[in-house]
């Protein structure tokens, strides 16, 4: 569908595992832009003393690292436009490759996995444990967060004549991953930190606006 020639350009969401191994096996740039994200926070406190304690309340405000975040989207895969273009892949495999990209990232590679069962058999008894790639959800400029997929379905809707699917929804649910998670030295963490840091200035920005009319409401 042509978009009228005043419209904004729409930026792209995308989410890219970052593999040293195979940079392009997990890259998605969201074919159309999800309607609504999900999010959900947490709050991670030292706790509340309970009822009674003789322990000082004051922990109870305490806050011992970033919320805990959770990112809920439905992304929609289609090869529509592709097929009615004749495009050799989508012509061939569907929508394959992008489920697979997406699939990727909770998969342990293979060449580690048949490299430890080779040492188990050679009597090693301690063995490298898979590494998931390091996720990156980008959703415009201001949100570029280190994730860690935590489960996703797929609802295939279409297929073609060799049963190739051709358009399908994915529910994604993704857990932000923080410098406490990550360390604030990793690529990772200084991601969080450079997301939490503008979250702050867009914050104070919203207060220095919102000043005024607090102001009158209270008579100052």
């Amino acid at each position: 569908m042509g978009s009228a020639p005043t419209s904004p350009r729409v930026q792209k969401g995308a989410l890219i595992g970052f593999d040293a191994a195979n940079p392009l096996a997990s890259v998605v740039v969201f074919q159309y832009n999800p309607e609504t994200v999900t999010r959900t926070l947490a709050a991670q406190t030292a706790g509340t003393p309970p009822p009674h304690s003789t322990t000082a309340p004051s922990d109870a405000q305490r806050l011992i690292g970033p919320p805990n975040e959770t990112i809920k989207l439905d992304v929609v895969i289609d090869a529509t436009d592709q097929l009615e273009k004749g495009d050799a892949t989508a012509t061939s495999v569907g929508i394959y490759p992008q489920l697979s990209a997406l699939e990727m990232l909770l998969y342990p590679k293979s060449t580690l996995v048949i490299a430890n069962e080779v040492l188990l058999r050679a009597g090693v008894i301690e063995v490298i444990p898979a590494e998931a790639p390091l996720a990156i959800l980008v959703w415009g400029p201001k949100r570029v967060l280190p994730v860690r997929v935590n489960e996703f379905s797929i609802t295939e809707e279409m297929f073609d004549p060799n049963l190739n699917p051709i358009q399908a929804k994915v529910s994604l649910s993704m857990r932000v991953l923080n410098y406490r998670d990550l360390g604030l030295l990793s690529v990772g963490g200084g991601l969080f930190m450079a997301h939490q840091m503008a979250k702050e200035g867009l914050a104070t920005l919203n207060g220095a606006n919102n000043i005024g009319p607090i102001a009158s409401a209270i008579g100052v």
